[in-house]
């Protein structure tokens, strides 16, 4: 049996991989950690040459496909993440898109089907932790909903995840973050917090300190240069960027082993 210490985390996206979870592949690849990256979609519904969206005039999905998986190669490297797994399902766009309706959209495959796919992923690698979305997917996109749908039925399955955590984002740093967009002039003045946006403070289980891996977060984002919507991040001043992406935070919903109930490390107890 196969022991090594091991992180899968399961997205939706080319580019999902970074904001949450970039820090956390990049300390685990230095910390001897092996790495798994499992991606749901190709990113058919993201922005193709000059920010053309989905349904507009030279929109072309198989040229997006290709440019975002290859994006993806290019910030895995950047990450340490020792393997990439494709699960090939078709982008379902942003809800209300019309990209929700077809019936090969990831956020309509039945969940058993790509549960298996997943549990198959699990029994090859064995990972001790798995990290996706919580069950509102962060922020009520179709797919990071599906994603979470799929790996909680995964974890059901399969006796060998030891922790299963939410990647999420603490709603008091999303408030930080709205002032230092609105001063640093990249948001507009009545910039508002939504108030159902972001996992409070309290509920937070685990934070982990990622400071030393900011340069590579900023350079796995930067591969995903043809997703400006991300990209705004990288216009703040250069400490804005440093708080935004010091830090990565998760709520641990499966223990299979003892667990504080505060952590800094999420292989607390399994080291």
């Amino acid at each position: 049996m196969d022991d090594t210490l091991t992180l899968m985390a399961v997205h939706a996206h080319p580019d999902d991989e970074v904001i949450g979870t970039g820090g956390l592949f990049a300390k685990c690849a230095e910390e001897g950690i092996r790495t798994v990256l499992v991606t749901c979609t190709n990113g058919e519904q993201g922005d193709g040459p000059g920010g053309v969206k989905p349904g507009e005039p030279g929109h072309d999905e198989a040229a997006v496909r290709e440019q975002r998986l290859a994006e993806l190669r290019d910030s895995a490297a950047h990450l340490g993440i020792d393997h990439v797994e494709l699960l090939g399902y078709h982008d379902s766009g942003m809800v209300g898109w019309a990209g929700n309706e077809a019936a090969a959209a990831f956020a309509n495959v039945e969940v058993d089907q790509a549960a298996a796919r997943l549990v198959a992923l699990i029994e090859r690698y064995r990972p001790q932790v798995i990290v996706t979305y919580d069950e509102n997917g962060g922020y009520g996109h179709p797919d990071h909903i599906q994603a979470h749908r799929i790996t909680v039925a995964a974890v059901e399955r399969s006796d060998i995840p030891r922790k299963l955590y939410h990647a999420v984002v603490p709603r008091e740093r999303v408030s930080e973050l709205f002032a230092l967009m609105r001063a640093a002039g990249e948001a507009p003045a009545d910039l508002e917090l939504p108030p159902d946006f972001g996992t409070p403070e309290a509920l937070i289980t685990s934070v982990v300190d990622v400071s030393p891996y900011v340069e590579q977060k900023r350079k796995a984002l930067e591969a995903h240069a043809s997703q400006g919507e991300n990209i705004f991040l990288l216009r703040l001043p250069a400490e804005a960027q440093r708080q935004v992406f010091g830090q990565e935070a998760f709520v641990r919903t499966v223990s299979r082993v003892p667990a504080a109930d505060r952590e800094d490390d999420l292989f607390d107890g399994l080291r």
